[in-house]
């Protein structure tokens, strides 16, 4: 028997190690920025044509390479950053694998050009997948500009997965958004096509969040700072009122690294309680400083996932600096200070207490007899709502038998509404119980998808207009859905940099908030786009109907109990929600009986 086992060609290996490192044009944007802000640049330009698809080019003024080190740098393993595996546990750098620039290489037609600044002339280095194609001396200025070119063309597989222009480009701003952060003193520039989208000079970090995300961002940052022998915490926290229904706008960074972290996520949101309505997200921008020993920043290869040695600790020190920042600039949960005027000053004066303890013993006196008159309110039942939920429809046919098959015809019994959750109504054999919120998704998701096939749905004017303004990579997204948003029965115009003035809404979401709503659907799309694989009109159809929808609690009139009940049944799958839960039941006669006997 011949041997069957045999070591893969250097082009092909490096193409494998792609797969882990170069995962869109965004992945490129990170490595290389990266080894530019590695190499010492205080500049540095990044030029994106086709969000990334036939051109990524990082121009730096750091301190380039030799001609030796800019060949041995398309090596696979080779870095300047690790001499043993103990310099693993030391790295405050950025890349440090050593597969970066030749995976990169290895799947796009790649150009290097570097100098350093001690000598006169430069590198040129031309690669084809893997293959280098020529090197020569070549006259450039001082430090690196590289420029990948029609990313993934020798692996149109690859390539095929790529998503449409905008949603790359969007990720693509995110991580330019990510390194600007985490070095507020460089300047940096992003241009995509002939458009300078971020032209930033050396800042301070809270002015470099206002001119990455906007003006509105001045009146709405609390700085956060804590330091202890484990960590230290600083950053930028925003005010509760400014919360959003969307998430992307949080950052963690771990010794200048961009991190995504749950835990430390958790964290902050419990600094938040109390603070923000439900699916609200606060703006953060946190740096922890830790010495690297406690750290393993080796557990994934994008490197945004790391591990501490003492992670409850680290929990513990950001909550407590988040929960100072919020309480040192008024932002924790308005009390009704009315029933003791003195309450701040004794408070002051009681330092042996905890702020909770002190509130505790509070509640025994003065603030008790204020709060007892809220009591009742808790029960008392809300006046049932007026709003229509639904247009008028036409009843297909097979809808109609369908809906006969359960309700008896001409039956007087109504239906009647279960702890403002669940519809009950009598059925033929027994007694139907149906998930409100759960059959409401489920009709207008189906209205949704009809509307986006017909191009076009019924709008209502709003009386009073909302701007609503998204971050750069969130506008565009929302551009590339316009017209499938307004075919939903959204009315919208563009009002300025990043901003939309929404001037209608769908019929079928009369009553809500014009900017929780347009909000809430883009952070649920975001959400789906990363848990499903439906097509974007599929994606918009769920995504409104789970934000439009009516909620548990939401009290209704017995017509709209009923048509609720006749809508359901015309569907073309009343039996489950558009996420696959069961919309109702019918819980027989027989069983009924059998609690008897």
């Amino acid at each position: 028997m011949s041997d069957i086992i045999h070591l893969l060609p250097d082009a092909i290996a490096n193409q494998i190690a792609a797969g882990e490192v170069v995962q869109r044009p965004a992945s490129v944007v990170k490595e290389l920025m990266e080894n530019s802000l590695d190499a010492g640049a205080s500049s540095i330009h990044l030029v994106i044509k086709e969000a990334g698809r036939s051109l990524i080019q990082v121009i730096d003024d750091g301190s380039g390479m030799s001609e030796t080190d800019a060949r041995m740098s398309l090596e696979r393993h080779a870095t300047s950053k690790i001499r043993t595996a103990e310099d693993l546990f030391k790295i405050r750098t950025m890349g440090f694998r050593g597969e970066a620039l030749a995976s990169i290489a290895a799947v796009s037609q790649f150009e290097m050009k570097t100098r350093l600044a001690t000598q006169e002339v430069g590198t040129l280095l031309v690669v084809e997948g893997s293959d280098i194609k020529r090197q020569e001396p070549v006259t450039t200025e001082k430090g690196t500009t590289i420029s990948v070119r029609n990313l993934f063309y020798n692996i149109p597989a690859r390539r095929n997965f790529l998503k449409s222009n905008p949603v790359e480009m969007r990720h693509i701003v995110e991580e330019f958004q990510r390194l600007a952060l985490a070095h507020p003193e460089k300047s940096l520039a992003l241009i995509h096509g002939d458009e300078i989208i971020y032209e930033l000079e050396p800042d301070k970090m809270a002015p470099r969040i206002v001119a990455l995300f906007g003006k509105s961002y001045q009146q709405q940052l609390a700085p956060c700072k804590e330091e202890t022998d484990l960590l230290a915490v600083s950053g930028f926290v925003g005010k509760p009122e400014s919360a959003k229904k969307t998430r992307g706008e949080q950052f963690f960074f771990v010794n200048s690294r961009f991190i995504r972290n749950n835990y430390l996520h958790h964290a902050v949101m419990g600094a938040y309680e109390g603070l923000l309505p439900d699916g609200a997200f606060p703006f953060y921008v946190l740096f922890l400083s830790i010495d690297p020993k406690h750290l393993d920043i080796n557990v994934h290869p994008t490197k945004t996932e790391i591990k501490f040695d003492d992670e409850r600790a680290v929990y513990a020190v950001v909550r407590a600096a988040v929960r100072q920042a919020l309480g040192a600039h008024n932002l924790t949960p308005a009390l009704d200070y009315s029933a003791d005027v003195n309450l701040m000053s004794k408070m002051s004066q009681s330092q042996a207490l905890s702020r909770e303890q002190y509130l505790d013993e509070q509640i025994g006196s003065g603030l008790q007899q204020s709060n007892l008159r809220n009591w009742e309110k808790l029960f008392e039942n809300e006046r049932p709502a007026e709003s229509k939920l639904f247009s008028q429809h036409d009843f297909s046919q097979s809808g109609q038998q369908a809906l006969m098959t359960v309700l008896p015809a001409g039956d007087p019994a109504v239906a009647f509404q279960l702890h403002q959750r669940y519809l009950v109504r009598p059925v033929k054999n027994g007694i139907m119980v149906i998930r409100q919120e759960a059959a409401h998704e489920r009709i207008l998701y189906e209205d949704f998808l009809k509307k986006m096939k017909n191009h076009g749905g019924s709008t209502l004017q709003s009386l009073f207009p909302q701007t609503v303004n998204f971050s750069t990579a969130d506008f565009t997204l929302v551009m590339e859905m316009e017209r499938e948003i307004k075919a939903l029965g959204f009315q919208f115009e563009v009002f300025g940099k990043n901003s939309l003035l929404v001037t209608g809404l769908p019929i079928e979401a009369a009553g809500k908030n014009e900017k929780e709503l347009f909000e809430g659907l883009l952070e649920q799309f975001k959400h789906n786009q990363s848990a499903l694989t439906v097509p974007l009109e599929d994606n918009l159809a769920r995504s409104l109907a789970k934000r439009a929808a009516i909620k548990v609690g939401h009290v209704l009139t017995r017509e709209e109990m009923e048509l609720i009940i006749q809508r359901l049944f015309s569907c073309h799958n009343p039996n489950y929600s558009p996420d696959g839960d069961t919309t109702f039941f019918i819980f027989e006669t027989s069983k009924i009986e059998s609690h008897f006997r």
